[in-house]
């Protein structure tokens, strides 16, 4: 099938976003590699066509594209494109296994780095409206921060401000947050946010990136998966622009023996408190041999929401898909069943992926929203939903990329326990206009399109 659907590149692929970048009404990809970059134009006939050199994107050279992210920046209604390069490497001059200070890990050989390696910088690509994208990756600010080792890209409001910002966990380094001055430039405030560091002010081994609002205060939390021996990162949202890591206190706080990779806050029992799930896996198969307690497949973890403010591993009680060890990457979230509870799709190396299905079977109730911008981007890339019920108010994203270098369903998913209805739905647009609608009926899929709040469309 993906051959016949056009996507015929070969190579070493990281990762993939999805976005409406001629706002045709067709999702087109792009995907990242070793090696060239490649974008995919949505030909709305079930193929696609790489149309990266006519877009005007680089194709020349060899670069180690990791995140990537769809963001219309400057609000004028075209998604731009965020590209971010993991590092400087060539096959040919690489350091054999081991050979090296950043080539053993606790004392055993492996491939070298991060860690001494050449950093490299990350892109913006402005949309031009004409199908083609213009390099400001200079002028914007985005390619004055460096010596980092970037891996997934998330681009949503952090601050509150109207603007679309983006987040990019970082291997080894301090993560990055590029806060959007709405000038066309971008300034990293990650120190001063609160999010670059861990709660101690150390650097993190960052992975992947989860976005949902853990405590239902209408404001959009963080979580940041890591390396082996270190634990999540829970940065709650203190309100403009400011965070505060609470993994610890949040019940997060137990040294994980693998490596956390592609993340997601769901509800899973749409109890109106997003859950927590990391999948798991080592990146050096041959550590295990040397130190069992370092396995190389590893658990999807589930963490419950209690109460909005501490979690429980429920890992063990959630069936026997979590418990499947697996050396797991990706992680992509949404009812693909569509039956009213979120389902999680896991990308395993080297064997095909899994699909959880979730079988909640309880009392409490759900809605699921879809956006359709029309001065926004088509898909509402970069807008937040509001979401009253019960007295608590939650905030999602519409994403192009998060948890690890993976894409989520662009339909937001809310749990409303035992309300039957939304008491109000508020969506701020990725170009600054707020819509709100009241007294929405909830155990169903509903389309709201920008401008025309009003008017409902009923998906089933």
């Amino acid at each position: 099938m993906t051959s016949r659907a056009g996507l015929t590149a070969v190579g070493w692929a990281s990762s993939v976003c999805a976005g409406d970048y001629d706002n045709d009404g067709w999702l087109d990809l792009f995907i990242t590699y070793y090696g060239q970059n490649v974008l995919y134009r949505n030909r709305g006939d079930g193929r696609f066509e790489d149309v990266t050199k006519r877009a005007g994107l680089p194709t020349g050279g060899t670069r180690w594209g990791s995140g990537c992210s769809f963001v219309d920046y400057d609000r004028d209604g075209r998604l731009d494109l965020f590209v971010a390069n993991y590092l400087r490497f060539d096959l040919a001059t690489a350091a054999e296994v081991g050979n090296g200070p950043n080539c053993l890990w606790k004392g055993v050989p492996v491939n070298c780095g991060p860690r001494g390696l050449p950093t490299d910088t990350n892109l913006l690509f402005h949309n031009e409206g004409n199908g083609t994208f213009a390099d400001v990756s200079a002028k914007s600010g985005i390619a004055r921060v460096t010596n980092r080792y970037p891996m997934t890209a998330t681009a949503a409001d952090f601050d509150g401000d109207g603007w679309i910002d983006i987040y990019v966990a970082c291997d080894s380094t301090a993560s990055i947050l590029y806060r959007n001055n709405g000038d066309g430039t971008f300034s990293d405030t990650a120190v001063e946010s609160g999010i670059a560091y861990s709660e101690n002010g150390t650097q993190q081994a960052g992975m992947g990136v989860a976005i949902g609002d853990y405590n239902a205060d209408g404001l959009v939390d963080l979580l940041k998966t890591h390396f082996a021996d270190d634990i999540p990162a829970l940065y709650r949202n203190l309100g403009k622009g400011i965070f505060e890591d609470v993994a610890a206190a949040a019940g997060l706080g137990v040294l994980n023996r693998h490596v956390e990779w592609g993340a997601g806050m769901p509800d899973l029992d749409n109890d109106g408190r997003p859950d927590i799930v990391y999948v798991t896996g080592n990146v050096y198969p041959e550590v295990e041999r040397v130190l069992r307690q370092y396995p190389h497949r590893g658990p999807r973890v589930v963490f419950r929401n209690m109460d909005g403010v501490r979690f429980e591993d429920v890992t063990g009680a959630s069936g026997p898909a979590p418990l499947a060890a697996h050396s797991s990457r990706g992680a992509a979230f949404g009812d693909f069943d569509n039956d009213g509870d979120v389902d999680i799709l896991v990308f395993n190396m080297n064997e095909p992926p899994s699909l959880l299905r979730n079988d909640y079977t309880g009392p409490n109730h759900w809605i699921a929203v879809k956006l359709a911008g029309t001065t926004s981007n088509r898909a509402a890339l970069g807008a937040t939903v509001r979401l009253t019920a019960g007295g608590r108010t939650q905030a999602q994203v519409v994403l192009s990329q998060s948890s690890y270098y993976s894409h989520d369903d662009l339909r937001l998913h809310f749990g409303l326990g035992s309300s039957t209805a939304a008491d109000a739905i508020e969506i701020r647009w990725p170009s600054g206009r707020i819509d709100t609608v009241k007294n929405v009926r909830g155990g169903r899929l509903v389309t709201l399109r920008e401008g025309a709040i009003d008017s409902i469309d009923n998906q089933r």
